[in-house]
């Protein structure tokens, strides 16, 4: 899948070289939904004690000014993960210093951590045919699932009922990876959606 990960890669270093630091430079339209989108994702976490975390698809690593905002009095050990090294060096540069967060360069965790998110990562397939694009999504959620004790949130786009789906982009219907996930994992597969979006997030806890 080599050649998936460098067009992932290729594409995300393009918007942060255009955007920057900012919602747009990940492919976000504002700032408003890509932390709605956060919410959604942590509903993992159990706050009332420290964890450690795994942020797939990274990017400059806003997901810690969020958690920064919201959950200041809960320790979190986190670690950054992106394809793009472009996003990577932004990252270690915007919180350059700080003791709990760091970012590695690739597409695999290199811990076991108690929880992972990955926000966005399987929606832009660009020209990939789906069935390979399908193979990168499993591929993703199995290292999410081997690399977690407790869980891990992803999210994905709904396919649109009797609309056409925008070229490059890769929609679901809500069901298919829920049911992979519990089945494969043999896990507790929970859908949240209806959070004003035209997407879901799917949370997998271990049984």
């Amino acid at each position: 899948m080599s050649g998936i990960y460098a067009g992932i890669a290729a594409y995300y270093s393009a918007k942060i070289a255009r955007f920057g630091a900012t919602p747009s430079g990940v492919d976000w339209t504002c700032q408003a939904t890509q932390e709605m989108r956060f919410v959604q994702l942590l509903k993992l976490c159990d706050f009332t004690l420290p964890f450690s975390l795994n942020d797939f698809g990274c990017g400059y690593g806003a997901l810690i000014a969020y958690l920064d905002r919201r959950h200041d009095d809960c320790a979190v050990d986190y670690l950054g993960i992106d394809v793009s090294e472009a996003m990577v060096r932004r990252a270690r540069r915007l919180w350059r210093g700080r003791s709990n967060a760091a970012f590695t360069l690739g597409h695999a965790s290199p811990r076991m951590v108690d929880y992972a998110v990955a926000s966005g990562i399987f929606n832009v397939a660009q020209d990939q045919p789906r069935r390979d694009w399908e193979r990168f999504i499993a591929a993703s959620l199995d290292d999410l699932h081997r690399t977690t004790r407790r869980g891990f949130a992803v999210n994905f786009m709904k396919r649109p009922a009797g609309a056409t789906t925008r070229h490059g982009l890769y929609t679901t219907d809500i069901a298919s990876w829920a049911r992979y996930c519990a089945t494969r994992f043999n896990a507790t597969a929970e859908v949240h959606d209806g959070y004003g979006l035209m997407e879901f997030t799917l949370i997998v806890r271990r049984a």
